[in-house]
């Protein structure tokens, strides 16, 4: 059991610093911020072990002559190797985002992706310290976020938010609206939305006794509704049209409806975001996509009941974005979120206009802030301006130019541990547009 005690020992120090092992060129690097964040937290993980290891072997020299009996040796030092099996579960959880950076190509599309993340934050900088945003790729068709400040595998506060992306999104905008969606969640959690509007729902369930039974659902599915109306808000139609590829299943998923399930029934997701971007920036292209996404996914063969059912939230879902917008937001002065979403720059007339007309006119993209960039795009190829291999050349040209800027950035102030995303609109931190307020 010493011996043991004593490898495992000899295993944690091998454990080194992701500095040490993770090679990759500048572009594709992580802000100094989040890599001291990450070496703290993992140097105080390995020290608690470390001294439990000791402390067990200790406790073995200790009672060598004793009363201890083999069962309870063992037992003691089970319950060490779980603690050790922890820190090498935390260990991966951050290889995951730090090695693929070392990928040829993979790596910039990340260090291009964590810039967009951050940007699409769109919480007042002044009032809330964003916390780094580190992206990786895995496999799955949904992405996943690790929120900041959330406790990880084993104990202890996550110090970064990961997001984890499919393989299969890097095509297109579509990318753009699985992220999105991730970093909604983060920002709800920073303004504490999601708690106060379950509770707006839970009070409209007493106002309106008849319809209680919607409400409910309503507040069920909150969360994933509220980070699908912060992908809309900021990509616009590109976000629906990017949630309709990750919903595309076969029927008896796309209308498996469950009350105990987080996110609503895909059928019903796809016109809840077309009717929210609907009520932000009113176009005709929203009730075209909802027209297609029917005949796409005919309510014919579904039982009566849950055609009812169906039809019944349909027709209440004007009523649930209405309430949704207006939810004031206590962490900001009471501020509506329709108020904090709202941006003129991302109708969609306006988001044509600044379309340049070519996929090559990447200076002028490179000009706007990343996620208008994406909202632009994701614009042009929904009204058929632009081809998915002009897109995708298009997305993966402003990844490396937003890398880039970044790490030049970071490498001639190194007394800032990090950016604001809104510094590399422009190599020299001025804003491109200075039309049109962010935050409404």
């Amino acid at each position: 059991m010493r011996q043991q005690a004593l490898a495992l020992e000899s295993r944690l120090e091998q454990l080194q610093s992701f500095s040490m092992i993770v090679p990759y060129v500048s572009a594709a690097g992580i802000p100094s911020a989040a890599q001291h964040a990450i070496a703290r937290h993992m140097q105080a993980s390995k020290q608690d072990l470390r001294e439990m290891l000791r402390g067990y072997q200790a406790w073995l020299a200790q009672n060598r002559e004793g009363p201890v009996t083999p069962a309870e040796a063992q037992q003691r030092l089970a319950v060490v190797r779980m603690r050790f099996q922890r820190i090498l579960t935390q260990f991966d959880v951050f290889a995951d985002a730090l090695t693929q950076r070392s990928e040829h190509k993979n790596g910039i599309w990340l260090a291009g992706l964590d810039v967009l993340a951050a940007d699409s934050l769109r919480l007042p900088p002044e009032r809330f310290k964003a916390p780094e945003m580190l992206t990786y790729l895995d496999r799955g068709i949904g992405a996943a976020i690790r929120r900041a400040r959330t406790r990880l595998p084993g104990g202890g506060e996550n110090p970064v938010a990961l997001i984890r992306i499919p393989r299969e999104r890097m095509v297109g905008h579509g990318i753009g609206s699985s992220l999105v969606h991730e970093v909604g969640h983060q920002s709800a959690a920073m303004i504490e939305l999601v708690p106060s509007m379950r509770q707006a729902l839970q009070d409209q369930q007493a106002v309106d006794p008849r319809h209680r039974h919607l409400w409910r659902y309503w507040e069920r599915w909150a969360s994933e509704i509220i980070s699908d109306l912060w992908s809309v808000s900021t990509l616009g139609i590109s976000a629906t049209i990017g949630l309709i590829a990750v919903v595309t299943l076969p029927r008896a998923f796309i209308f498996r409806l469950k009350m105990d399930a987080p996110h609503p029934v895909p059928w019903l997701r796809v016109f809840i975001s077309a009717r929210l971007g609907n009520a932000l920036y009113p176009a005709p292209q929203w009730r075209k996509l909802e027209q297609l996404w029917q005949s796409l996914y005919p309510l014919e063969g579904q039982s009566p009941a849950k055609q009812d059912i169906f039809h019944q939230l349909l027709q209440h879902c004007d009523e649930f974005v209405s309430l949704c917008l207006s939810h004031r937001i206590d962490k900001l002065d009471g501020q509506s979120l329709y108020g904090l979403l709202f941006d003129a720059r991302r109708t969609p007339a306006r988001l044509r206009q600044a379309y340049g007309g070519t996929a090559a006119d990447l200076d002028q993209l490179s000009r706007l802030q990343p996620s208008l960039a994406f909202a632009v795009l994701g614009q042009a190829a929904a009204d058929g301006r632009i081809s998915i291999s002009q897109e995708t050349h298009a997305i993966q040209e402003l990844f490396a130019i937003w890398a880039k800027r970044r790490a030049h950035a970071l490498s001639t102030s190194p007394q800032q541990m990090s950016l604001n995303p809104t510094q590399l609109a422009r190599p020299n931190g001025r804003q491109a547009l200075a039309h049109g307020g962010m935050y409404g």
